[in-house]
């Protein structure tokens, strides 16, 4: 099984894909990764109930369980338009990409899963409001 750092990281960029599917947050603005439990921030409109918390939850497991394929590949800065790039220097030319299945594609140098199964299980356990507006969502694996 693959290291728990490696998993965290594979379970955040899912967990940051349905937030930018569903719930309109662009991307993490902050990002802490940690084997216990990592966290993330979102700028969501509003705050997020325990319904919204359970949906999410539940959807970042249904992408885990689809099993996808992780990989990457390379692009040049200019033919990267369609990807996120505001964390990526300006002078970097050649631009890794984590592709996960269908689901996402977001550029990233750090290492991942080769399937989303080898994860595990993806469970929040905390989120608050915090005082600048954004959503902290606190998660861990098993």
């Amino acid at each position: 099984m693959p290291a728990t750092l490696t998993r965290m990281h594979t379970a955040e960029h899912i967990l940051t894909a349905v937030m930018r599917k569903f719930y309109h947050a662009p991307r993490n603005l902050e990002f802490h990764l940690n084997e216990k439990k990592t966290k993330c921030d979102y700028e969501v409109p509003g705050s997020l109930n325990e319904q919204e918390i359970t949906q999410i939850e539940t959807r970042v497991n249904q992408e885990i369980n689809a099993n996808h394929s992780v990989s990457h590949f390379w692009v040049r800065r200019e033919e990267a338009d369609e990807y996120d790039l505001w964390k990526v220097p300006a002078e970097t030319e050649e631009i890794r990409i984590i592709k996960i299945g269908q689901f996402d594609a977001q550029p990233c140098r750090g290492e991942h899963v080769s399937y989303t199964q080898e994860i595990g299980t993806f469970s929040i356990s905390s989120h608050e409001l915090r005082e600048n507006g954004r959503v902290r969502i606190r998660f861990k694996i098993a």
